[in-house]
């Protein structure tokens, strides 16, 4: 797969993807035009899991066994749902939603949202106030 766009300030600062090392190890500058290649990885990385959430699973015997037998993009996605709410409440709430969503054998959040993982840029669509349509998260 191949991209091509023109590099500016607002997207190297937006989203990280482009970080001032990859531009001088590139040996472009801002303003370029630039072509990525971007292949898929074999294996999905396993990632890093809280500390709170691994606490919560170790608790949880059930919510363990289902998240040891999920795919790493499945618990990227547990793990992003929990940690993307702004109040540490709201984070509590969701750990304990998730330990309880997990042990009756859900394997994904409900009604997440996955758009904006790797971009704030990128959202679920906003309905205007003349639509029917609504968009929950």
């Amino acid at each position: 797969m191949y991209i091509f766009f023109e590099m500016d300030r607002d997207r190297i600062t937006e989203n990280g993807f482009l970080n001032a090392k990859l531009i001088e190890g590139a040996g472009v500058a801002i303003g370029d035009s630039v072509r990525l290649e971007i292949t898929p990885v074999a294996e999905e990385p396993e990632p890093s899991v809280p500390s709170d959430l691994r606490k919560a699973l170790a608790a949880a015997p059930q919510a363990r066994k289902i998240w040891a037998n999920i795919t790493p993009l499945a618990r990227r996605d547990w793990i992003h749902w929990i940690t993307s709410g702004k109040r540490v409440k709201t984070r509590t709430l969701r750990i304990d939603k998730a330990c309880d969503m997990l042990s009756k054998g859900k394997r994904r959040p409900c009604c997440f949202d996955r758009s904006g993982l790797y971009s704030k840029s990128l959202s679920c669509p906003v309905a205007n106030d003349k639509s029917t349509d609504t968009c929950v998260q």
